[in-house]
């Protein structure tokens, strides 16, 4: 209706009370001071403020078009009920439905329209009108409370208010007192139909409450401000009319409820009138005897006609105070003139019971500690009581017992205490002290109440003890004379002739012993001599006395009661106390108050010595026990063994029946004393038998027990959530069942929790209900307090079992409680929610909020679907707070929070809060925007950079609402943030906080500013990471490039360095805002991650800025690691290790040029590990891999490596050792579990000595390697070497881990290191020196074995990728290192490698022989080692041949099968795609691509459809097939050549005519048919012919570059790859022509083959080899090839010791080429193309280029060539001849 957001032009009374008391978000001194300037009228008019109606006023209203009509109409009804001018009743309107309305506006509309519901409507707004006015003299209340109070940080600003109120405000209130108390009861004639019975009474007590608070306001102003005479006659006459509140015009409406504000109407009028006649002054002039100065001294005629006035009262107990100050009033100005009217009233004063009443008034007024008009009226009663006592003889008074009452009562004030003992003895109330004193011990009573009366503070105490240390009189009662004592004549005077024992008690017990001689005044009275003896002793023994003797009168009479019922208050001596409990609790009968008694004084001690009571109070059996050791939390539950103890039983037998329970209340304030104190975990056991009966016994049944005193149930309520509140904070301690187990426990499963569910469910009706009941105006006490404070404690009591309850599956009764939907808004989530219109105490809503912010986390429910039909108003309620710029700021961050946490939870609930609506209304349409109950508006406004720095806006609720949004963001809320986005200048406004300036972090900062920050920076990465860059905001764009062109990646990064740097040296001090500079931290570390893969759209591309961010990161992880004591640092230091090393992996480039990062990262290391290691190892694990970024990317800069590969080596024998003890460890316990081939190892929980990829020891090995590889001389690892024995403890842990096939990572990392160390001939010494071949040989039959069933399980020929770790990796890592040693070692190494061949040779032969069958990369790799191996140990034949004469045979079998079947599948691609389709039963295996940036999962970069189109489906294939054909070619090369060892040479077999050809057997048959691929078919000469073939044809695929046209060699690999197939090509075809002259010359020399196999045999190779030179012409150059194609072969290296030598100690220099490098093949020939066909048909279709490689066959001597003429019979021309 556009009048819901007034606020700004108005201010609602309540509102102004709120803002006064400190509670809103006004708090400044500037702030107050504004609004009293604003509103200082209003609070002089008071009531007047709301005026009647007028015609002038509804014309106004009528006129007014900015309302609308339906609001007016209902002003004017408003008007009617309330008898209020029309236009403050639309404004009323307007408040209510501002601040208490509980609809939504669409609601409102029909409401208005209803008459039945505006009927309820017009009832509630009259009871916010009625709250309105009383919050209007609440306000001028406060202002006179506090305006002189110099503790009060608003004194001045209220002094200067009261100031301008004092002239008239007085004549203003006085009047509307009297308009109120004459006022006629409104009828329904007057004021509408509505005005009903209830509603009239409802009238009257609205006229009550504001006629007390009036007189309250009066009372306060003077007593601050004196009262003329003549307002004193005026008043007096009023409140005589009025008959002191008895005779109100309208008392027919009085009922019971209102007695109690009746009687605060009385009292107040009455202290008024004494106030009044300053008595204070009236006292200061009587001892200084100037009585003209008081201002009653020159108004005779006033005070005769008080006189007359006060002569007429009589007849009401309100009449006795003010007749008592009269009385002093003229008994001190005029004691002869009016000494008749003094008598007369003072008898009446005396008769209306005047010390009762003041007792009753003082007690009713309430406590005095918060209570500011309580305080000054005992201060008023102290003035007038103690000036009575000075003037007037005691006797004359009445009973003494009613003065002490009421003088315990005034001295209840702290600060009047104090003023008592500054005073002098003999005046005022020490007069009444000093008669107690002469009738002590007598009657011990009366000395200590008012003694206990005078205790408010240390001081105060220690005059009171001193006081009771030095009595000078000792009084007693004899009713006949003593024989031993000498008395004067009139009996006046005695003297004891001898010494006397006071009390009868045993020798060796405290005692009391009157001297010889002692003199004694006697006074004879009805009870017979009463004698004051003048004899000095303690009162503390008279107490300890006393005790003694009241143990000794319960032990020997069990029924019989204390002689005296005050010794409840004289108890000192504390370890007397637990005797009485012993003695007391186990009569028949026991006086519950003096049990009460001692437990408030072991209350008090136990706040001092909580261990000391403990211990003694657990044998008196008072407390509940256990009579069987506490075990387990079952046992506890069940209170098996438990006794409730004496205290149980005075409970269920004494105080329940009668309805009082000062025990009670006493056990609980001691048992929330001892656990408060700490206790420790012994003692803290021995109460859970305490707690159990509150939990069980009553917590569950205390609202039903009986009570006699109001209120008293509302306060046992209150102490056992306090009790409960103090165990829920305790920290947790290990055993079990402890008493926050307990507690948790019993209040999830019993009814317990059920009880506190139940005090939560009160309500906010029902606390307003108590609220607007209570008489007191005061905001700290009375009933309504005590139900906020036991609410409010209800709340954290279940936030905290919540929060600390352990997880689990089932759902406990109290979160079913919690939890369970109820019908018509009854279940507890709408209750808690509905708290929201609760503005009396903030905390109260807030608490709430907090609470459904927790269930909205834990619990499995929709927050939505349970506040029903309420959700949208209560929606409103929430944002009607969030808005409001005078709300309490921490309600207002407490409502961000929940929604921050409805974001992730609570779908249903965000939806509505964020009531998005569809642009223009079209179906089916993703855009939105902002609905006009939008939380974002608020957000929105909050964000604002102009906002900034407003009181309305401060740095904590700008958090919580950036809070909000970075849940949006991490929720992808697209919705929402679509709408943000397109928002003006909201990047800017969001960002405003990353461009400002923060104090140094040496400074004061506050930490909300912090995460402030952090969130920006969070918001800013999620929208990066997840929008792409073309789809990006132009805003956000301009503001990253204004952020870096503004240098503020320096200024954080400098920042964030400076931080770190300050929390490393400040250590714990600096501890204080962790979580936010953490959070801070972290935020800065992502944002810097993800400026390495998205570094154009974070403007983040100058090396210069990237080398300082690294620089100073470099510099925090050093600083943070330096101090390993502090734990904060090392979560520090551990993040900033993560940034360091993804920076690392990133920035190459940029480290590259930086300056050395080795030697600082090495003193890190050095520094982490002093620290504590098992906290240490992550970060250690980031150090190693950074050192070994660093490593690769930098090199070894410093010379002296030394120290850090002995740092390095130490932790890794170290871990080593550790880690072989938790092998064995799980060993011997049989828990042996199979190491997982999968990288993901963050996915279990990570414990001590644990193999993992990233662990510290796997690290640690690989980092070694790295030193290792750069120290090339073995200049520092052998010294270290020799330092430490590593290599046995690597080794050790190696044979362990291969035995029991564990360790997995922790294995492949050894053997790196051992293959690193292996490649030079030192490292190759030391390794098999150490015992390699024992750790490996043997153990590494577990790796592929398994003998429970005596089969080989053939773990090494499944399809995973060769990448990834597994124990076949392992085994390919040994064959690799036993070939580097060999190699390497030579002869040195033979028998070990025969051994390790001859343990492994099933092994061995099974892979040779399933390539045929298994294709995947992992089995081609393990070929691949496989041959390498057999390669180096081909070179000795003869020791082989030797050893393992068999297995030589088999293997050279095997290799030659192998050599055909790589030749098949070369050749038929069609072939081999087939296999590894359906013969491997699995699809394609993906080779090892190129690693490429990866896009982020998210629907903003997802392509349509979300599946791999078909192209990229077939390029996948043909890439996971070239790779396959890349490994088959390296196999074939290597099989090649280590065939080559297998035949004779070529020079020898030509040349030598001697030599024995039984020493080689012939490998291929003499076959030249097309080669099968079947392992029936043996390997011939047509398999040489036909790997030729292939190999030409590959090789001028290569050259030619004839791809498929999807794929080119050029892109898919470089030039260098390139040329290494190339390389890779010449040496397989030089090792095949080589192999096969070879075997032919075998063959041809023969005897034992027939002469037509060897002419056949010339004539296929003579026409092949002929056609082959002759077309070598087209082929290129020898000198090229030399040069580049074949460097390594040593047939033409200047180095090699033979020209035929042939070329098979190694492959070609790339035999490991990169997986660029394997991109190489390609479709060898059409589909139509024969591999079979005849090498001359090839050479027709092909560039030839094998030429030379019979060239560097050929080019031997001319012998050479003879005897090849001679064996093969060719004819080359002579041309050819010279040309070769």
């Amino acid at each position: 209706y556009g009048c819901w957001v007034f606020f700004l032009l108005f201010r609602s009374s309540r509102e102004l009370w709120t803002i006064l008391l400190g509670r809103s978000a006004l708090r400044e001194p500037a702030q107050i001071e504004a609004e009293l300037d604003r509103n200082w009228e209003r609070l002089l008019l008071g009531l007047c403020y709301y005026k009647p109606p007028s015609s002038s006023s509804a014309e106004k209203l009528k006129s007014d078009k900015d309302i609308a009509q339906p609001l007016k109409d209902f002003g004017f009804r408003i008007s009617k009920l309330l008898g209020l001018d029309e236009q403050q009743s639309v404004q009323i309107l307007q408040c209510y439905l501002q601040e208490d309305y509980r609809g939504t506006r669409n609601a409102l509309k029909n409401v208005l329209q209803e008459e039945r519901q505006s009927q309820a409507l017009l009832l509630k707004i009259a009871d916010y009108y009625y709250e309105e006015r009383v919050c209007l003299l609440r306000c001028v209340l406060l202002l006179l409370t506090y305006f002189q109070d110099e503790r009060h940080p608003y004194r001045v600003k209220y002094a200067n208010c009261v100031s301008k109120l004092e002239k008239d405000l007085v004549s203003n209130y006085q009047q509307q007192f009297e308009k109120l108390f004459k006022a006629e009861a409104p009828t329904w004639e007057t004021h509408g139909n509505l005005m009903t019975e209830r509603q009239v009474s409802r009238w009257f007590l609205q006229c009550l409450r504001e006629q007390s608070l009036l007189l309250e306001i009066l009372f306060l102003y003077y007593a601050y401000f004196e009262m003329p005479p003549a307002d004193l006659l005026t008043f007096t006459k009023i409140f005589k009319e009025q008959g002191f509140g008895q005779r109100q015009t309208n008392r027919h409406l009085v009922d019971k409820s209102m007695d109690a504000l009746v009687d605060r109407i009385g009292y107040f009028s009455s202290l008024i009138l004494v106030e009044g006649m300053d008595i204070d002054f009236l006292h200061k002039c009587a001892l200084e005897d100037r009585p003209e100065q008081h201002q009653f001294f020159s108004t005779p005629e006033i005070c005769k006609e008080m006189d007359q006035i006060l002569l007429t009262f009589g007849d009401l107990p309100h009449h006795a105070p003010v007749l008592l100050a009269w009385v002093l009033l003229r008994h001190t100005l005029n004691p002869d003139e009016a000494s008749l009217v003094i008598r007369r009233i003072g008898n009446t004063s005396l008769q209306l019971g005047v010390f009762q009443y003041l007792t009753n008034m003082l007690q009713a007024m309430g406590s005095s500690g918060n209570n500011c008009t309580a305080s000054t009226a005992r201060m008023c009663i102290y003035g007038l009581i103690s000036f009575v006592i000075t003037s007037f003889e005691e006797e004359t008074l009445g009973i003494q017992q009613h003065m002490i009452n009421v003088a315990c009562e005034v001295l209840a004030a702290p600060s009047l205490a104090e003023l008592f003992w500054e005073t002098k003895p003999e005046m005022g109330l020490g007069m009444i002290l000093d008669s107690a004193v002469g009738i002590f011990p007598q009657k011990i009573g009366p000395l200590l109440q008012l003694l206990t009366a005078l205790l408010s503070d240390k001081s105060t105490a220690k005059k009171v003890y001193s006081f009771l240390d030095k009595m000078s009189f000792y009084t007693e009662v004899y009713k006949h004379k003593p024989n031993d004592i000498v008395s004067r004549e009139d009996e006046t005077l005695w003297r004891r002739q001898l010494p006397k024992l006071l009390y009868p008690l045993g020798l060796g017990q405290t005692n009391l012993r009157m001297p010889q001689g002692c003199l004694g005044q006697v006074i004879l009275s009805d009870q017979g001599y009463i004698v004051r003896w003048d004899y000095s002793y303690s009162s503390w023994t008279l107490f300890t006395c006393e005790i003694e003797m009241l143990l000794h009168v319960v032990s020997t009479a069990g029924r019989q009661q204390p002689s005296h019922a005050s010794v409840l208050s004289m108890i000192e001596e504390y370890n007397k106390l637990f005797y009485i409990f012993f003695r007391l609790t186990s009569v028949i009968n026991p006086p519950t108050e003096v049990i009460a008694s001692c437990v408030n004084c072991l209350t008090v001690l136990a706040a001092r010595m909580p261990g000391k009571v403990w211990s003694s109070l657990h044998h008196t059996g008072f407390l509940p026990f256990a009579s069987t050791p506490l075990t387990n939390m079952a046992q506890s539950i069940s209170a098996e063994g438990m006794k409730a103890g004496n205290y149980g039983n005075i409970l269920v037998l004494i105080e329940q029946p009668r309805g009082e329970y000062a025990v009670t209340v006493a056990f609980l304030h001691l048992v929330t004393t001892l656990v408060k104190g700490q206790l420790g975990s012994t003692q803290n056991k021995g109460l859970i038998p305490c707690v159990l009966l509150v939990l069980k016994e009553m917590l569950p049944t205390y609202h039903k027990w009986r009570y006699n005193t109001c209120g008293v149930r509302e306060r046992i309520g209150c102490l056992i959530l306090e009790l409960i509140h103090a165990i829920l904070n305790l920290t947790p301690e290990g055993d079990t069942p402890s008493l926050q187990s307990l507690c948790i426990y019993s209040l999830t499963n019993t009814d317990a929790g059920q009880a506190v569910v139940n005090i939560m469910g009160i309500g906010v009706d029902t606390i307003d209900v108590v609220l607007a009941a209570q008489p007191s105006s005061g905001v700290s006490e009375g009933p309504g307090q005590v139900l906020i404070q036991t609410v409010k404690l209800a709340f954290s009591v279940t936030n905290n079992v919540i929060r600390l309850k352990p997880a689990s599956d089932v759902v406990s009764p109290l979160e079913q409680a919690l939890t369970q939907h109820g019908g018509h808004g009854k279940n507890l989530i709408a209750v808690l929610a509905k708290y929201i219109y609760h503005k009396h105490d903030p905390a109260l809503p807030r608490l709430a909020i907090q609470l459904l912010k927790r269930l909205a986390t834990v619990a499995p429910m929709s927050v939505y679907a349970c506040l029903g039909n309420d959700a949208a108003a209560i929606r409103d309620a929430f944002l009607t707070r969030l808005q409001s710029k005078t709300e309490d700021m921490r309600i207002k961050v407490m409502i961000l929070e929940f929604l921050t946490v409805a974001v992730e939870t609570q779908p249903g609930l965000i939806e509505l809060f964020l009531n998005l609506e569809v642009k223009d209304g079209a179906e089916g349409s993703k855009e939105f925007l902002l609905g006009e109950w939008s939380c974002l508006h608020v957000v929105l406004d909050l964000i604002d950079s102009r906002q900034q720095g407003k009181y309305w806006c401060p740095p904590l609720l700008h958090r919580a609402a950036l809070a909000f949004l970075h849940a949006l963001w991490q929720d992808r809320r697209d919705s929402a943030i679509s709408v943000l986005r397109t928002k003006d200048k909201f990047w800017e406004n969001l960002t405003t906080p990353l461009f400002g300036t923060l104090p140094s972090p040496s400074d004061t900062t506050e930490p909300c500013v912090l995460e402030t920050c952090a969130f920006v920076m969070k918001i800013i990465g999620l929208e990066i990471y997840y929008v792409v860059s073309t789809s990006l905001e132009q805003s956000l764009k301009e503001t990253m490039k204004k952020f870096s062109s503004g240098k503020r990646y320096e200024y954080w990064s400098n920042y964030v360095k400076s931080l770190v740097c300050h929390m490393a040296k400040t250590e714990e001090e600096g501890m204080r805002c962790f979580p936010e500079c953490q959070m801070l931290i972290s935020a800065w570390r992502m944002l810097l991650i993800l400026s390495t893969s998205h570094a154009d759209v974070m403007q983040l591309t100058e090396d210069s800025t990237q080398l300082k961010l690294f620089l100073d990161v470099l510099e925090g992880t050093t600083a943070t690691l330096q101090v390993p004591t502090s734990m904060p640092c090392l979560r520090i230091g551990s993040m900033m290790a993560t940034l360091l090393l993804i920076l690392l992996k990133q920035w190459r480039s940029v480290v590259a040029s930086a300056p050395d990062v080795l030697a600082p990262l090495s003193q890190i290391l050095e520094n982490i590990l002093q620290a504590d290691q098992q906290l240490m190892g992550r970060t250690k694990a980031k150090l190693f891999s950074a050192l070994i970024s660093v490593l690769q990317i930098q090199g070894l800069n410093s010379d002296d490596s030394s120290s850090l590969l002995l740092c390095v080596c130490d932790t890794a024998q170290d871990e080593a050792l550790a880690l072989m003890d938790s092998t064995r460890h799980v060993a011997v316990t049989g828990d042996i579990h199979e190491d997982k081939d999968s990288m993901e190892t963050d996915a279990a929980p990570r414990t001590l000595h644990q193999d993992q990829r990233d662990g510290v020891c796997v690290l640690a090995l690989h980092l070694a390697k790295e030193l290792c590889r750069v120290d090339e001389n073995g200049e520092h690892w052998l010294l270290v070497m020799r330092r430490l024995p590593v290599l046995p403890s690597i080794l050790s842990c190696l044979e362990l881990s291969l035995r029991l096939r564990q360790n997995l990572y922790f294995t492949e990392a050894a053997l790196h290191l051992l293959l690193t160390l292996a490649r030079t001939s030192q490292g190759a010494t030391v390794v098999a020196g150490a015992g390699v071949i024992q750790s490996i040989c043997l153990p590494l039959l577990s790796v592929y074995e398994v003998t429970t069933n005596g089969a080989s399980q053939n773990l090494g020929f499944s399809r995973k990728s060769q990448d990834s770790p597994s124990w076949p990796g392992v085994y390919r890592l040994c064959l690799s290192l036993m070939e580097s040693l060999l190699k390497t070692l030579r002869y040195n190494f033979i028998n070990e490698a025969l051994d390790f061949v001859g343990v492994h040779q099933e092994r061995i032969l099974q892979c040779l022989n399933a390539v045929r069958t298994v294709q995947s990369l992992a089995c081609l790799d393990e070929a691949d080692h496989t041959v390498g191996f057999l390669l180096q140990l081909s070179s000795f034949c003869k020791e082989w041949q030797f050893h393992l004469p068999q297995l030589l045979r088999d293997v050279q079998v095997n290799l030659c099968y192998l050599c055909q079947t790589c030749t098949y599948l070369l050749h038929s691609k069609k072939m081999l795609h087939h296999y590894l389709q359906t013969k491997n039963g699995d699809a394609l295996p993906q080779g090892p691509l190129p690693r490429a940036q990866r896009a982020p999962q998210t629907p903003s970069k997802q392509p349509a459809g979300g599946v791999v189109g078909v192209g990229e489906r077939d390029e996948a294939e043909q890439k996971a097939l070239l790779a396959v054909q890349c490994s088959l070619l390296k196999i074939l090369s290597k099989t090649l050549a280590t065939l080559q060892h297998f035949t004779p040479d070529c020079c020898q077999i030509l040349l030598d005519q001697s030599l024995d050809l039984a020493e080689y057997r012939t490998l291929f048959v003499l076959s030249f048919t097309t080669p099968a691929f079947d392992s029936d078919v043996a390997p011939s000469f047509g398999t040489l012919l036909a790997t030729i073939n292939v190999a030409l044809s590959m090789l001028g695929e290569v050259e030619k570059k004839k791809e498929p046209a999807s794929l080119n060699v050029g892109t898919l690999a470089s030039s260098e790859d390139i040329q290494a197939v190339k390389s890779l090509l010449m040496f397989t075809m030089e090792n095949c022509f080589y192999v096969l002259i070879s075997q032919a010359v075998r063959y041809l020399k023969d005897p034992m083959v027939h002469l037509r196999d060897k002419q056949r045999l010339k004539q296929e190779l003579s026409s092949e080899l002929v056609l082959r030179l002759l077309l070598d012409r087209r082929a290129v150059s020898f000198s090229s090839y030399r040069a580049h194609c074949c460097p390594a072969c040593p047939a033409t290296s200047a180095e090699g010791p033979h020209l035929l030598q042939p070329a098979v100690c190694s492959p070609p220099p790339r035999a490991n080429p990169p997986p660029q490098a394997q991109k190489w093949c390609r479709k060898a020939r059409s589909p139509s193309s024969s591999w079979s066909r005849p090498l001359s048909a090839t050479c027709r279709d092909r560039a030839p280029t094998v030429g030379c490689v019979l060239t560097v066959i050929c080019s031997g001597t001319h012998h050479f060539w003879v005897a090849l003429q001679g064996h093969i019979s060719i004819a080359l021309p002579v041309g050819l001849l010279k040309t070769v």
